[in-house]
């Protein structure tokens, strides 16, 4: 498995949390700058921080936004202060309940002088193309909004080309989301898994209202993507739609390996307060050493399976490039003769059951098939761990791979080929030589 990413979200996840925890992890804070400044976006500036959360030293992202645009979103009097009211009211405590609702009266009115702007998906992604972004930061802030604005569809009853964002198309939320994207593209790991999103329960307030927790689009998100939710004793919502998204877009697994270890910890503090400890950890993380005892490892996956007979290459080749990126461990072609003696394909993708329907979902988009064959299998898996050598020509990482006395090494193939393009030698011939 090697180097992964863990999202550990057992205070929920919001863009702004996970943002910190990826600059704790080490992502380029000067890229990050660099990337917000070229949005065509205005309105707010960043502040990196550091705060204690639970007695803990966390970083913290914090976008501040000016007068015009701010929307109140770390603002617990307006997000629970009906809460407040409700409750007071019930126990009629009568000289409390008056001061407050003269309170939140005038709070209230100070909120809906505020300036909103209501962006589309085509208003976001136009600023998303003008930014000089790198274009896996690009795509991935654009599927993040996508997977929003399924979600908010859905929510409203419009098509997705006619949701307008509220709060997640606000200025904060974009900043957010094109962080995240900027940061994850950085630190170079595709593998992230996300066990699960604690969230809270009760009701908030947003500009449509008030509205149950989780919110509607966190929900959606939840259903569409495969999220799994842990209901937690919070009165609160833990999970924003930015980071549910967030989440969805980059978890390709959703169980931890039975043993690992820690590379590097980031701690990404949130804004609200709750009784929880209020911030997200990333873990770098290195599962090659699961068990070192070379005895055989067994797991779980899923294979899934179709014969195709009007696809053409180009096609193919597109599929597999996305199912790749969207968590498939293994992509194949067969050639094969169907019903009429017609020629074609069969795609086979191994992949965990954590992005089965994903992947399902896009062979059905990408391709004119009308049914998927799934089988879930056992595997007997070598036991991998990963060491670094010296050659004459640099340090290069080998795979060793163990079974019951059987052991075959491999050196990686990335720093294989760094090597043969820096050097001008042929990389089979390289590759013969550091294997003698």
């Amino acid at each position: 498995m090697g180097r992964l990413l863990y999202l550990e979200c057992e205070s929920g996840i919001s863009g702004d949390m996970t943002v910190a925890a990826l600059l704790d992890l080490g992502g380029n804070e000067e890229k990050l700058k660099a990337a917000l400044a070229s949005l065509p976006l205005s309105g707010y500036e960043i502040r990196i921080s550091r705060k204690s959360k639970a007695g803990l030293d966390c970083c913290d992202f914090d976008v501040i936004l000016d007068h015009d645009h701010e929307n109140h979103d770390h603002d617990m009097e307006y997000l629970y202060g009906h809460e407040n009211e409700e409750h007071e009211h019930d126990h009629e405590h009568h000289h409390d309940h008056e001061h407050h609702h003269d309170h939140e009266h005038h709070h209230d009115h100070e909120h809906h002088h505020h300036h909103h702007e209501h962006r589309g998906v085509k208003e976001i992604f136009d600023i998303i193309d003008a930014g000089d972004l790198t274009p896996g930061a690009n795509a991935l802030a654009k599927k993040i909004f996508m997977i929003v604005a399924r979600a908010e569809s859905k929510a409203h009853g419009k098509p997705v080309e006619e949701v307008h964002f509220h709060e997640v198309g606000a200025v904060d939320s974009i900043v957010d989301v094109v962080a995240a994207a900027v940061l994850f593209d950085d630190l170079g790991i595709e593998d992230v898994i996300v066990t699960g999103l604690c969230e809270g329960h009760g009701t908030v307030r947003c500009q449509h209202g008030i509205i149950p927790v989780p919110v509607p689009a966190v929900a959606n998100i939840a259903e569409a993507e495969g999220l799994k939710l842990i209901p937690v004793n919070v009165r609160g919502e833990l999970v924003t739609p930015t980071g549910a998204a967030i989440a969805a877009a980059v978890r390709t697994c959703d169980q931890l390996p039975e043993a690992y270890r820690i590379l590097k910890t980031g701690l990404g503090a949130g804004k609200r307060e709750y009784n929880r400890p209020g911030f997200v950890r990333a873990f770098v993380i290195d599962a090659d050493d699961n068990a070192a005892s070379g005895t055989a490892q067994g797991d779980t996956i899923v294979k899934l399976e179709s014969n195709l007979d009007d696809c053409s290459g180009e096609f193919l080749g597109y599929l597999m490039e996305k199912l790749m990126k969207a968590g498939a461990r293994d992509v194949h072609f067969t050639p094969v003769f169907m019903k009429k003696n017609r020629p074609g394909y069969q795609i086979n993708v191994i992949c965990d059951e954590a992005v089965c329907g994903k992947l399902q979902n896009i062979i059905f988009a990408e391709t004119t098939t009308i049914g998927i064959r799934r089988m879930t299998m056992q595997r007997t898996v070598m036991v991998r761990r990963t060491e670094t050598v010296d050659t004459p020509y640099g340090p290069v990482r080998v795979k060793i791979c163990s079974i019951d006395g059987i052991e075959k090494a491999y050196p990686e193939y990335e720093d294989l080929k760094a090597i043969a393009e820096r050097e001008g030698i042929p990389l089979q011939d390289l590759y013969r030589m550091l294997n003698k």
